[in-house]
């Protein structure tokens, strides 16, 4: 079962006083059951990002209890800085990160919100999926006016707050809670000082776009001469020349010559898309889920445009690296490297990594670290400050200090001789299946992606592809068939003194059995494939390698018939006589297919050595 995990994020307006920045983050760490991850503290923005993760009872104590602690310190009477903001606590995202579903999460998000409302009289207002209001969805439209426009929003009955009274707190202002998808604050960097610069790109970007003007709009669209407004019967569309007589008539142009919804557009920037006359007319960015500023962070004596990406998953960063270096260009300007602020998703990065391989003509059927690296350097990501990718991405997999796999070579193998049972056959035969996989995938990447492998190129990438996921399951099976009777040994733990007890016990060794013997059938089944994509890459693959397709495949086999051996070896003493019939069926059936492929691939290789 997957632990519990939920990720928070609350971004405190105060960048620049380390003591009241450290104060709020102790009511973090002294929390039990949650780990502070990163804290990035702006002093230009005065805003400071936090990213604490842990089970959700303690990450609800930890986000209620540096809330109140802001609220304490930070007076927003006195607050200035270039981030948009309305509260001490502006906003206090909850992210689902595994064992939560969203729903349980918008229930924890519901319960710090009343809670803050209620002992500590701020106004909460719910976003994203915790909305109450489809129009509170987004935190722009929330924020608007920020605090300043605070007294006079909190009067208007539409913009009554979620919990808490709807009244001014001058101190503590008002705070944004809820759940979203994981949120990656994303800056880029231009060589230029002048924050209008990096706003006009930051306008091409965002999905809110901007207002649209006419004339002298190139290069920097912001010096267009007029922006163009809605009038009684003249509605003008703002990507093209067309007007419409009506809105409607307007809203249906933008949908058929444009694909994109101008209610929605115009909603997104605090229109009424019912009555929009005398206000300006509205061009959309470029990107979905896309929040985009620009301004001047003299720490780093440049101008960035300051980007969040409220789902990876539709726009990522390097969709927006690559549309802002052609922006940057046709403005003469130069992108000279980004930043993430906080955590970014171990995918989301390893997917940058991925497409900037494929730009490049190289195969991402590599090691994991090594697709992480190309990410890292193809984004720039130590431009201004260091990345240290073991400490900023979240989810990327590790192994426990104690793995076995974390072993030297000559520590495993002396570990393996030792007269202990475990680590025993499986684990090697996982370790076989990992090395033979590893080498198919060498050749493969020797092979493609050169002068004149054009034509073979996808067949190979794909086998390397295939073989890296194959060669990083059966890594991890090492371990876990080391541990593979854990389940077995802890039933044989349960008490045994009464007849249900004694029934309960040998049900669950009996589940514990059955349980074991799938990990070494997995370590078959992958070993099984790995031969299949032998075969190929030996067909393919350059010839001055094929031994080494042979070596591989040799110790593939290795690894099927040692998981056969060891689901075999243990079945019988499990009492389910079809599970155990179905086992031996499906063994049988693997082996035969093994051996067939190990054929194929060994006439290949022993064909091209030329042996007679």
């Amino acid at each position: 079962m997957a632990e519990k995990l939920i990720e928070c994020v609350p971004n405190f307006s105060e960048g620049r006083n380390q003591t009241v920045i450290k104060q709020i983050t102790d009511e973090i760490e002294k929390t039990e059951g949650v780990k502070l991850l990163d804290v990035d503290p702006g002093p230009d923005m005065n805003r400071t990002v936090v990213t604490f993760i842990g089970e959700p009872e303690g990450v609800k104590e930890a986000a209620f209890n540096a809330i109140k602690k802001a609220a304490e310190l930070i007076d927003m009477s006195k607050h200035h800085g270039s981030h948009p903001r309305m509260g001490a606590t502006d906003v206090c995202p909850f992210v689902p990160v595994s064992g939560v579903t969203t729903e349980e999460a918008i229930e924890l998000s519901k319960e710090v919100a009343e809670r803050v409302g209620k002992e500590l009289n701020i106004p909460v207002y719910l976003y994203e999926k915790s909305a109450r209001k489809p129009e509170r969805k987004n935190l722009a439209i929330i924020r608007q006016g920020e605090y300043e426009a605070l007294p006079e929003k909190l009067k208007n009955p539409e913009w009554k707050p979620d919990f808490g009274p709807a009244e001014f707190n001058s101190k503590a202002g008002a705070t944004v809670i809820g759940v979203r998808e994981f949120l990656i604050a994303y800056n880029i960097d231009l060589n230029t000082r002048e924050v209008l610069h990096a706003t006009d790109i930051a306008f091409e970007l965002r999905e809110k776009g901007r207002s649209a003007r006419r004339g002298n709009i190139k290069p920097f669209y912001y010096k267009g001469k007029s922006i163009i407004k809605y009038r009684e019967g003249s509605y003008p569309c703002g990507s093209c020349d067309f007007e419409g007589k009506t809105i409607q008539e307007t809203i249906e142009h933008c949908k058929t010559a444009h694909g994109y919804d101008l209610r929605k557009l115009l909603t997104l920037n605090g229109i009424d898309p019912e009555h929009p006359e005398g206000k300006s007319v509205k061009k959309p960015g470029l990107f979905k889920q896309c929040k985009a500023i620009g301004w001047m962070v003299p720490k780093y004596d440049r101008a960035q445009i300051s980007i969040n990406l409220t789902d990876y998953k539709v726009t990522s960063m390097h969709h927006v690296l690559e549309a802002t270096r052609k922006l940057a260009a046709e403005r003469g300007l130069v992108v000279t490297g980004s930043e993430i602020v906080g955590m970014v998703p171990f995918p989301a990065l390893l997917e940058t990594g991925k497409y900037y391989l494929r730009k490049q003509g190289r195969s991402t059927g590599i090691p994991v670290k090594d697709i992480l690296s190309t990410a890292v350097q193809s984004l720039g990501l130590n431009d201004v400050a260091e990345f240290n990718i073991e400490e900023r991405v979240l989810g990327l997999p590790k192994n426990t200090e104690d793995a076995l796999v974390e072993l030297k070579v000559t520590d495993f193998v002396d570990e393996v001789s030792r007269e202990s049972p475990a680590p025993g056959g499986g684990s090697i035969a996982a370790l076989s299946g990992a090395l033979g996989a590893a080498l198919s995938s060498m050749v493969a990447n020797l092979t493609a992606n050169k002068r004149g492998s054009e034509e073979i190129d996808e067949i190979l990438n794909t086998a390397a592809d295939k073989c890296q996921e194959i060669k990083n399951e059966l890594v991890k099976i090492i371990d876990e068939d080391t541990n593979a009777f854990n389940a077995y040994m802890e039933a044989r733990r349960l008490p045994n003194k009464t007849a249900e007890q004694k029934e309960e016990r040998h049900r669950a060794m009996q589940e514990g059995l059955k349980k074991a013997v799938k990990v070494p059938l997995r370590t078959a089944q992958l070993s099984l494939e790995a031969i299949k994509i032998a075969k190929t890459v030996a067909e393919h693959g350059n010839p001055n390698s094929i031994t080494d397709v042979g070596v591989g495949a040799q110790s593939t086999y290795t690894g099927a018939l040692g998981g056969i051996y060891n689901v075999l070896i243990n079945l019988k003493d499990i009492e389910d006589k079809n599970f155990v019939e179905q086992m031996k069926s499906e063994c049988g059936n693997l082996k035969t297919e093994a051996s067939k492929a190990l054929g194929e691939v060994l006439r290949l290789v022993e064909g091209k050595l030329d042996l007679k």
